[in-house]
């Protein structure tokens, strides 16, 4: 019951306003007010405070500063291996899998498309169409900077207004389309002959995401469908290009033939940023 009424009320919740909020919160830097959500969190959610750069909580000047906190540079060593992809981020997997055609498994059941995902750009669904996914979950507790699975050069992004329905697992396995529906960043990469995209997608309270090229992408006003720069140079294996302010979703795409995923990855699994994740083909 406690499940449907949280998934209830998220479809009557102003979730761009209340998201707002939090925004404009989380950037406060009163002393007492940061000092105060900063403390509340670290009780509740026990961070592990020894990997950061800045290890005293109370020193960062906002509660997004401490959320979006750098970890120190031997906290997250990258796999040597050339040949395999790592996880771009710190979580859990939620799915991970081959895709169904052009289908994305969102939770037993349920499926979205890959055009409706990639909004905008049915060339690019074309060309994952029956590859691999994995979905990746960020809680609140884990870091929230999203780096490079694999060295890459940004061929093309661009954002797609939405919700801001929570990406957890009870709301994913009862929202249908959930990740096509909430707000989101796409990003496509090139490595040689290999395409992947990383897919940012926002959840409520997710009032900010951002990379290394554009900067802040949301809160965008006003909120509509928009093509976003290529870059020309290529960020390594690794290398951190973006990050969410609050938590949220990655999902990575790779065509089909072009990995496989390392079998102790299953939903539910936990990953580190720079763990092999899959072997390249």
């Amino acid at each position: 019951m406690n499940d449907r009424l949280f998934v209830g009320l998220q479809h009557l919740l102003p979730q761009h306003a209340l998201t707002g909020l939090i925004y404009r919160l989380t950037r406060n830097r009163t002393g007492f007010i940061k000092d105060f959500l900063i403390s509340a969190f670290v009780r509740h959610f026990k961070p592990d405070m020894s990997e950061a750069v800045e290890s005293n909580a109370l020193a960062y000047g906002s509660f997004n500063e401490f959320f979006t906190r750098a970890l120190r540079p031997d906290a997250r060593p990258v796999d040597p291996d050339p040949a395999v992809l790592v996880s771009p981020v710190d979580g859990t997997v939620s799915q991970i899998g081959m895709l169904e055609g052009p289908r994305v498994l969102q939770a037993k059941g349920l499926y979205y498309s890959l055009e409706t995902l990639l909004e905008g750009h049915p060339e690019y669904a074309a060309r994952f169409t029956g590859g691999q996914f994995a979905t990746l979950y960020l809680a609140p507790f884990n870091y929230h900077r999203i780096h490079m699975p694999l060295t890459g050069t940004l061929r093309a992004a661009w954002y797609v207004p939405g919700d801001l329905y929570s990406v957890n697992t009870t709301t994913a396995a009862s929202v249908a389309g959930l990740f096509a529906r909430n707000e989101r960043v796409v990003c496509i990469f090139e490595n040689g002959p290999l395409s992947f995209a990383l897919v940012l997608v926002g959840a409520l309270f997710v009032g900010s995401m951002e990379t290394v090229w554009h900067g802040p992408i949301t809160p965008r006003r006003p909120r509509a469908r928009c093509d976003l720069a290529p870059a020309p140079a290529p960020l390594g294996r690794g290398v951190e290009m973006g990050r969410f302010n609050m938590g949220s979703t990655v999902i990575l795409l790779l065509p089909p033939g072009a990995a496989q995923w390392l079998p102790a990855f299953g939903a539910g699994s936990a990953v580190r940023m720079g763990l092999a994740l899959a072997k390249l083909k």
